[in-house]
């Protein structure tokens, strides 16, 4: 059939050759004739198929080349580019990135929350690093702080440095603020929430001092105590109380300031007696009955005799005399009273009055070894004072400008034997001239 035969097939298909040309032809070659919407109309009968393709190939390639350089003209062209603002990446990421510095901008701006302290900070609650507290277990949200006065329930683990377990006590119950326990307690209980549980590291200043507590807790011992704050709760209204709650009151405050003095912290033991003392008598408005008056005296008497030996050994006479007085109001043969009263008055210097306080005081106890020898020492005092008063006198007669005032503290037989003398001779001169004169007349 010719040229055109040979290239087509039988069935009126291209033949391979001719389809590889077509399919390696260039992307926009192939763009550019697709434009037509129109589909190709069958050959008609006559016509040789596909025969012109050669010759349009080159003509197509010419036509691609024209569009490129058009393309490109048009590419160079820059009157119609949007501004230069408006150039950039790709529009959806240009949707995306705002919105992304935007919510970073805010997360920057938003103010962050105030870090709550770590559980495990120490909190050093007096700056010298001997009393310090950790939470370990914190309050449930809402819960409050005790305050002073409050009665507290504390579970509390006492171990030694080491991790030796000492003590344990479920439920010690206090009054916060009333030195009824450890100073430890009664200044770490304040900063903690009910339901909290801490660890107190605390020197053996706050704790049982150079005493410590037998047998467990030897002296200068360091303690770390475990304290879980159950309750805290209003305490009690004095005025309301029965006669045995006051008696109960009052032994328990005792009990805490017998437990000081043994410490030798004085200063505690002296404020719990006088909790003790005012729990006893404040006034009530609830009716007692004599045996309960009776109680609450005797308990009283105890707690001034033990308040008068608290501020004698912190040399506060004065206080220490007037606890002693008023127990001898109510028991005036009180022993441990009346020889309080004679020590302090001997550390004042009085020994005249200090002496016979004691000897009453013997007289009621001869067997008390302790009142023999605190008179014993008093009248050896008394009388080296008595010594060193007469040889000071009669220093002091050789210049009579210099005479002593007159002691207020002695007698009519205290006057030097030199005045006496004088004082006799001058008598019998005066009785001679009077014989003398009468004998004359």
């Amino acid at each position: 059939m010719g040229v055109g035969a040979g290239r087509v097939s039988e069935s009126g298909a291209p033949s391979p050759g001719v389809a590889g040309r077509a399919n390696s032809r260039p992307p926009s070659s192939m763009a550019s004739c697709a434009e037509p919407s129109e589909p190709s109309a069958p050959l008609p009968a006559g016509v040789p198929p596909l025969e012109d393709f050669e010759v349009l190939d080159g003509v197509e390639d010419a036509e691609g080349e024209e569009e490129e350089e058009e393309e490109e003209e048009e590419e160079d062209d820059l009157s119609e580019l949007p501004p230069l603002e408006d150039m950039g990446q790709p529009p959806v990421e240009e949707a995306e990135e705002p919105g992304a510095l935007a919510r970073e901008f805010l997360a920057a701006m938003e103010p962050e929350p105030a870090p709550a302290p770590a559980p495990e900070e120490w909190l050093d609650i007096l700056g010298n690093g001997l009393l310090r507290k950790k939470t370990l277990v914190p309050g449930p949200p809402g819960s409050s702080r005790p305050v002073k006065g409050q009665v507290v329930t504390v579970h509390l683990q006492t171990s030694l440095e080491n991790g030796t377990r000492v003590q344990e006590e479920p439920e010690l119950v206090f009054t916060l603020g009333d030195c009824d326990v450890i100073q430890a307690l009664d200044l770490s209980v304040p900063l903690m929430d009910v339901g909290e549980t801490a660890m107190v590291t605390a020197d053996s200043k706050y704790c049982y001092g150079p005493q410590g507590r037998s047998p467990y807790i030897p002296p200068h011992a360091a303690l770390c105590l475990e304290v879980t704050l159950k309750t805290a709760v209003d305490g009690p209204d004095l005025e309301m109380l029965t006669g045995q709650e006051r008696v109960a009151l009052a032994n328990r405050k005792r009990e805490c300031g017998n437990a000081h003095y043994q410490r030798a912290d004085f200063v505690l033991a002296a404020n719990s007696y006088d909790l003790a003392i005012k729990a006893i008598t404040s006034s009530a408005k609830v009716d007692m009955t004599f045996e309960e008056e009776a109680q609450l005296l005797q308990l009283k008497v105890k707690c001034l005799n033990n308040l008068a030996a608290s501020q004698l050994k912190l040399d506060h006479y004065r206080a220490a005399l007037r606890s002693c007085s008023l127990v001898l109001e109510h028991q005036p043969d009180n022993i441990k009273a009346l020889f309080r009263k004679g020590k302090v008055l001997a550390q004042q210097g009085e020994y005249s009055e200090a002496i016979p306080i004691l000897r009453a005081a013997l007289k009621l106890e001869p067997s008390n070894k302790t009142i023999h020898a605190e008179l014993s020492k008093l009248v050896k005092k008394h009388a080296a004072q008595r010594s060193t008063e007469t040889a000071l006198y009669r220093k002091m007669l050789g210049n009579p400008s210099r005479l002593p005032a007159k002691c207020p503290g002695k007698g009519a037989w205290s006057i030097p034997w030199k005045w006496l003398f004088g004082a006799t001779a001058v008598a019998l001169g005066g009785v001679a001239l009077s014989v003398v004169i009468a004998a004359r007349n």
